[in-house]
């Protein structure tokens, strides 16, 4: 496990990434605004967030980071394929699943951890669809969802990437994940953003 970089690269890794999945809860919306800042129109890849919000009210979430980033931000649509440079967020009251023809599906189904959209439903969803060719990102919050997974796609060789709990703003989530695997990286979010700044 690595605290730092220790020269980590995610441009020169095989097979070649297809997607970046990425879940959060209590504390994202900054950890994510520090992820995405300078991210823009050469990014190569789509970059799915999971981020816990109320299932019965509308979020703003697509605003928020429109003004924060140069990529493209919008709510995730049923079937809609996957693009690149393209910042998706999983919709209030509906999980948010990768199906393995790259594209994206909604699902109602019932809530996992009492969070639907669920992280792990995302995760187990991009293991599923593509194996080695995701990485996944989890970062602060206040449950245990996503650490299952999380280590689904360590199971299936994708990238995994915990936030230091040292530094999250709540770590339970981070530290849910580190009980049940070692990821590949365990990193202060200044690094994982670089981590994808190298990718451009």
């Amino acid at each position: 496990m690595n605290r730092e970089l220790a020269g980590a690269s995610l441009a020169g890794r095989q097979p070649p990434l297809e997607a970046v999945v990425i879940g959060t809860s209590a504390g994202g919306l900054g950890a994510l605004s520090l992820l995405v800042d300078g991210l823009g129109a050469a990014f190569p890849l789509p970059l799915l967030v999971v981020q816990h919000v109320p299932a019965d009210m509308p979020t703003q979430l697509a605003e928020i980071f429109g003004r924060k980033t140069a990529l493209r931000v919008k709510e995730a649509d049923d079937k809609e394929a996957l693009q690149p440079a393209t910042l998706y967020f999983a919709a209030p009251g509906y999980h948010l699943l990768l199906e393995g023809d790259r594209s994206l599906s909604l699902s109602q189904d019932e809530a996992v951890h009492f969070s639907r959209p669920s992280i792990d439903v995302l995760f187990e969803s991009a293991a599923d669809a593509l194996g080695p060719a995701v990485a996944g990102i989890l970062l602060t919050g206040a449950n245990e969802d996503g650490a299952a997974g999380l280590e689904a796609i360590h199971r299936a060789g994708g990238l995994t990437i915990v936030q230091d709990p040292a530094e999250a703003e709540v770590d339970t989530m981070p530290r849910a994940a580190l009980q049940r695997f070692a990821p590949d990286h365990i990193l202060p979010l200044r690094n994982i953003h670089r981590l994808l700044r190298e990718l451009e």
